[in-house]
């Protein structure tokens, strides 16, 4: 009896380390993925390059990623004729929206269409045709943010969530037939709330004093989000680090347990 005791002991033993020795492994790896890669990607869609790179010319409002860029200068064009995959910012009837409101969104798009550093945001997607991943929770500096709000909030939509509650028709957005449309300022309330919500927590409304992604820069003085996306990497590889830790922690703990316990 104490000898079968003593061999579950040790088949304890060994699988508990060959676990965190496995857990270990992986963590280890996490914390030494390839940081250029994360800080200079593109996103798997329809129309992103495979790997950024310089481009010759972007588009007016797209002009800032010039020099390191996710989109094509056809691309850039496509972002600046009002219907890229079939979307609709007119989708109210009688509710054309505004210039400067439209000039807003036009930069959201250079940006979805061209930023290198949004790779430790990016997560995988399998109900859309037109990528195969998005980026969720990018800090999104609150004056841009602000500015964007301020300058679409007396015109109209019908949701507040233009990735899911729209009707698609004939390859358009619709409104759906229950919904109503009202103001910006009524549907959102407040230039956080738009941000976050307009395309589904793609931006996390931020603070200027934390480390936030700026849609609008001036790309011959270098680009500012680069800092941000090392900014992410730090802080995610912090948390592996702590993880190792742990696990390393217990390999030496648990062999004094399992002799006590013996």
């Amino acid at each position: 009896m104490r000898s079968h005791k003593k061999r579950t002991a040790g088949h304890y033993f060994v699988t508990f380390f060959l676990i965190l020795g496995l857990l270990s492994s992986v963590f280890s790896q996490i914390s030494i993925k390839d940081k250029r890669q994360l800080v200079n990607s593109c996103i798997d869609g329809n129309n992103h390059k495979r790997e950024p790179g310089p481009e010759d010319s972007l588009h007016q409002q797209c002009s800032p990623w010039k020099n390191n860029s996710c989109c094509t200068g056809n691309t850039t064009v496509h972002a600046h004729g009002g219907k890229m995959y079939g979307f609709n910012y007119n989708h109210c009837p009688n509710k054309k929206m505004s210039n400067k409101c439209l000039e807003h969104f036009v930069q959201d798009l250079c940006f979805y269409e061209c930023s290198p550093n949004v790779g430790p945001w990016v997560q995988m997607v399998s109900s859309m045709k037109m990528r195969r991943e998005r980026f969720l929770g990018v800090p999104l500096c609150a004056t841009d943010c602000d500015d964007w709000f301020k300058a679409c909030k007396d015109d109209f939509t019908c949701t507040d969530n233009w990735t899911l509650n729209f009707e698609w028709i004939n390859g358009t957005n619709r409104c759906r037939p229950e919904s109503e449309c009202r103001t910006f300022s009524e549907i959102f309330q407040n230039s956080s709330n738009f941000c976050e919500r307009v395309w589904d927590h793609s931006w996390k409304y931020t603070d200027n004093s934390e480390p936030c992604m700026r849609i609008w820069f001036d790309g011959s003085q270098g680009n500012p989000n680069e800092n941000v996306a090392r900014w992410k990497i730090q802080q995610s590889n912090s948390a592996v680090s702590y993880k190792v830790s742990i696990v390393q922690l217990l390999l030496c703990i648990f062999p004094a347990l399992l002799l006590s316990v013996n």
